[in-house]
Order: structure tokens, then sequence, then C-alpha cells
């Protein structure tokens, strides 16, 4: 039986959907971004961005570095999202 592919949490989620705002936000299409991205020496297609922002597939490490240098921002502003703890239905309600 193959492996079972790594599920996307919500950091990757919501590195993903950063990124997409980020790329549009800046004016470019996912070709010119992976060709950014690529230029940097870390090759990749617009088929691997787009299947990232669709959270398809996984970002790894690597990926958003190089992403995050070609959009021109820090790596952790893609995840600045992903580091608000979620709400608790009744916390901090007195």
């Amino acid at each position: 039986m193959p492996p079972r592919p790594l599920a996307i949490g919500p950091a990757g989620r919501a590195a993903a959907h950063a990124i997409e705002r980020t790329r549009t936000a800046r004016g470019y299409s996912q070709r010119q971004l992976a060709t950014r991205v690529t230029a940097l020496g870390r090759p990749m297609t617009f088929t691997a961005l787009s299947r990232i922002e669709r959270t398809v597939r996984r970002c790894d490490i690597d990926d958003l570095v190089a992403i995050a240098t070609a959009l021109g921002i820090a790596p952790q502003a893609l995840l600045a999202g992903a580091l608000t703890p979620p709400r608790v239905a009744g916390a901090g309600a007195t």
C-alpha cells in the first residue's frame, strides 16, 4: 500500500493563502513568481506554485523561504495568520 500523503494543516493553509494574496498584490502571475523562485536557485514550475496555493501540494520550508524572497518579504510574513491561536467558544467571556 502506498504511503498516505501528509495532510496540510492550518499553518500550511494560511501560508498558501498568504502566498496567493501577496503574489496578486504584487501583480505577479503564477508563472512569473515561479520564474523568480527558480532564478533564486529553487526550481519551481507554475503548476507546483498553483498546487501550493490551492493546498494540493505541501509547501516545504525551502519553498517558503524562496517564495518569500521572490515576493520581497520575510518568510514569517507568510506565516503571520497561522500564528494567531484559534479562538475557543466561550473563552475570555466572564
